[in-house]
């Protein structure tokens, strides 16, 4: 279960609304943590990234999202199963 922070940033991030809430900040479909751009809806598509923080606060955000089950496992990050480094990827 996600912590209400995130269900609140998820909702208004689907929805384009605006929200701003301790260290995330939610506008246009676009999803910030800490300043730093992590999610984002570009032409109907979900593009997704640490931004270089592989924070447990981080990849719980992203974990928010639709299709998103972002985990590490011996310091490895993965995205669905698969290795994933961390940059922009399309979900």
């Amino acid at each position: 279960m996600s912590r209400k922070i995130t269900q609140e940033a998820v909702r208004a991030f689907y929805s384009g609304d605006k929200l701003t809430k301790s260290n995330m900040f939610v506008t246009q479909k676009q999803m910030y943590l800490h300043g730093n751009l992590i999610a984002k809806i570009e032409d109907g598509d979900l593009f997704i990234t640490t931004a270089g923080w592989s924070t447990p606060t981080t990849k719980e955000r992203l974990n928010g999202l639709s299709g998103v089950h972002v985990n590490t496992k011996a310091y490895n990050l993965y995205l669905n199963g698969e290795p994933w480094n961390g940059d922009w990827i399309k979900v």
